[in-house]
């Protein structure tokens, strides 16, 4: 067979499922390549992760015999057969980004189940262990972890112990839930290679269980100010006194937030200003109170 692969969001990011279609067809003996107007295909694979506010759909392709749509883009019910999710990535669709770098799931779901995400309702309100390190990882000396909620995982001692044990640079890119946080936990997570740590507090409802998580990381953890980063959610069920509240805070404590904003396109200009002042470190550090900035 001819496989076609069309990344609607573009390639500026690994598209993991493509990655694992692409080397699932080469183990059968297709060819596969990126999609090309002027080529005919038994079977083209569409994979969309954004919805259409942020990646504008296109037009299927005709020249295909069959089409084949996924991702969290197109909806939350489609996911790749076991033996194709499980496979062994093919990072040579991506070699800008994949260069030496390894990118997976040890977990998926979350128990939160917030109502401004979709992890709950497409991967279950459970953390659970999906897979281990060396289904994905072959040694590289960068590791990207995407999982959504990995503290959460009754299993989470020996995975952040496989992540430690790789003695590879790990980006675990997604925030880890701070209001799970234990001594033994930061502890396991010094052990591992991190150049940023990365927590969110989005539910300003949730905020002495965060704050007692952060306090204990900026107790026990071995990373300093400008590699902790807290993303703060915006834009989504708070208001510009409480935004700047735990932005406040977090500069108290000695955390760097990062502004996220739920519905950018739709945000109020306001908000804006607030994640380019923020999220501009040179700014962040040089103009102390939101209300000096000109921006």
């Amino acid at each position: 067979m001819k496989i076609g692969l069309i990344d609607i969001d573009g390639h500026n990011y690994p598209n993991l499922a493509l990655m694992k279609l692409s080397a699932w067809h080469k183990a059968q003996g297709d060819e596969v390549e990126w999609w090309f107007g002027f080529s005919q295909y038994d079977r083209i694979y569409m994979s969309k992760v954004f919805t259409d506010i942020y990646t504008p759909d296109i037009p299927e392709p005709v020249n295909a015999t069959e089409i084949i749509k996924g991702g969290t883009g197109y909806g939350l019910n489609n996911k790749l057969p076991d033996e194709i999710e499980h496979i062994y990535p093919d990072y040579s669709l991506y070699p800008k980004y994949t260069k030496d770098t390894a990118y997976g799931f040890l977990t998926r779901g979350c128990l939160r189940a917030c109502q401004f995400c979709i992890v709950a309702n497409k991967e279950g309100k459970q953390s659970i262990k999906v897979a281990d390190l060396n289904e994905w990882w072959k040694g590289q000396k960068n590791i990207v972890l995407m999982d959504p909620n990995i503290l959460a995982c009754t299993q989470w001692e020996d995975l952040l112990q496989q992540l430690a044990n790789s003695d590879a640079w790990v980006d675990i890119n997604q925030g880890l839930d701070s209001r799970l946080l234990t001594i033994e936990k930061v502890q396991m997570l010094n052990q591992i290679k991190l150049k940023d740590v990365r927590f969110a507090w989005d539910n300003i409802k949730q905020s002495e269980n965060v704050l007692r998580g952060l306090e204990l990381y900026a107790k026990y953890g071995k990373l300093k100010e400008r590699n902790r980063i807290v993303y703060v959610l915006t834009n989504f069920d708070t208001n510009m006194e409480e935004d700047l509240y735990r932005i406040y805070k977090l500069r108290e404590m000695h955390y760097s937030p990062y502004v996220m904003i739920y519905n950018k396109p739709n945000a109020p200009k306001g908000i804006k200003k607030l994640q380019r002042w923020v999220n501009n470190k040179i700014i962040w550090r040089s103009c102390e109170r939101f209300e000096y900035y000109k921006g």
